[in-house]
């Protein structure tokens, strides 16, 4: 689908998603450090878990808002959102405040706020985009989070550390023309039917119908294997801006990473951070497509197992060493298992369920990251009580159980498979 085919609100998404992701990976990843610094590794492990768990509630109504009122509704009403809580983040990191408390209020109003954005924008691209297109849009769309997630972490260790408060309040301002263009140049796409059936619905009977399409996970073994896999490697995937953050933060203090002659150039450990995460978002959103189409030439089964068992090796590495080319050699191992199954988890949900089940079973697979984010944090409040090397020990041994959930699973699969034909 070429740009100029495409509807003036994708457009105008696109690009202002474009410039609220590269927002977002200028401060998120930082947040985890600045808690630690400010709370403690404990406080700030509980506190990342409680902030998960509103934007998990948030994000089980964001569907049902988006269908009620509307998708030019629901994200006009999150940028706005957005925008004054960028100015209480500013606010709270200013000349005349400082608050760490006030920090964390703010932080987690942008996630709840993101949480209710996200289902209508994605609601939005299905309203205007024939299905055989949805894919290249989507993907454009992708393209664009991963380049924030390349450069957004290398703006973000200047401007987060020194010139903090202009930055947020750059992110007031910048939602707030935002919000303003999007009122008045985006255009409603809801269906009509649509939102007058969710208008005889309650918010509550929204939440509890989104409960009930998890039923599904108890009814069928193989895709609950499926689920418990996702969450156990979880945990690993999900320390990058968590327990990776901290620990590089923590172990790398102006180390010489490269030399010639008298010329040296040397990281602390904030700036190496926003390197080792540049590094993971460059190699994604170079070897994505590539990777896929060579992954496909394996048995499903040993990609995924393999996956697990690169990240289990890539976040045992990392917890070994406090060398700056070593960790990136580690992350490099671990975006490999990154790249295995980025293009095959969903095609392999749709061919666990019927076609008339198919958005139960996605629904529900979503519960991988759902519950992986709101546990990843406790490996904060674990190395408060014990060493790095030990939790990195732990995240890796739960990525290789992972691997092993994964063999039972297609070894399942494949069985009734067979009894099927």
């Amino acid at each position: 689908m070429r740009w100029k085919d495409w509807d003036r609100n994708l457009k105008i998404r696109l690009l202002g998603e474009a410039m609220m992701h590269f927002l977002f990976w200028a401060y998120f990843p930082f947040m985890t450090i600045f808690f630690q610094d400010a709370f403690g590794k404990d406080r700030a492990g509980w506190l990342l878990m409680l902030s998960q768990g509103l934007s998990v509630l948030a994000s089980l109504v964001g569907g049902y808002c988006a269908d009620r009122f509307g998708r030019r509704k629901m994200m006009s009403i999150a940028v706005a959102g957005q925008s004054i809580t960028f100015l209480v983040f500013a606010f709270a990191n200013s000349p005349w405040l400082t608050s760490s408390v006030l920090t964390f209020v703010a932080f987690s109003f942008l996630g709840i706020w993101s949480a209710l954005y996200w289902p209508a924008s994605h609601a939005m691209v299905a309203d205007v985009v024939e299905e055989k297109h949805r894919a290249s849009v989507f993907a454009v769309f992708y393209t664009s989070l991963n380049i924030a997630v390349v450069v957004g972490p290398l703006i973000g260790t200047v401007l987060f550390y020194s010139y903090r408060f202009q930055m947020l309040l750059a992110g007031f301002l910048l939602t707030a023309l935002l919000f303003a263009i999007m009122r008045i140049f985006i255009r409603e796409t809801v269906p009509d039917k649509r939102q007058e059936k969710a208008d005889h619905a309650t918010w509550y009977k929204a939440v509890w119908k989104e409960l009930q399409t998890y039923r599904v996970i108890a009814r069928d073994r193989t895709f609950l294997l499926f689920i418990v896999a996702g969450v156990l490697i979880a945990q690993t995937f999900m320390q990058l801006d968590i327990l990776i953050a901290v620990y590089t933060s923590e172990v790398i203090s102006n180390q010489t990473v490269f030399v010639l002659g008298d010329f040296r150039i040397e990281v602390d450990g904030k700036q190496a951070f926003s390197l080792i995460l540049a590094l993971n978002g460059l190699l994604v959103a170079i070897f994505t497509v590539f990777t896929t189409k060579f992954v496909t030439k394996f048995r499903i089964a040993r990609v995924f197992v393999a996956s697990s068992i690169a990240y289990a090796g890539g976040i045992f590495l990392y917890g070994l060493t406090e060398s700056f080319w070593v960790f990136m050699i580690a992350i490099t191992l671990f975006t490999i298992g990154e790249l295995m199954v980025v293009g095959l988890q969903e095609s392999f949900v749709a061919s666990l369920a019927a076609e008339e089940n198919r958005g139960q079973y996605f629904s529900a697979a979503s519960l991988r990251f759902t519950l992986g984010k709101l546990l990843a944090p406790l490996s904060l409040v674990l190395v408060s009580y014990m060493s790095y090397q030990f939790t990195f020990t732990i995240l890796a041994l739960l990525a290789l159980v992972s691997a092993f959930v994964y063999h039972v699973m297609f070894k399942r699969f494949h069985n009734e498979q067979r009894q099927a034909s």
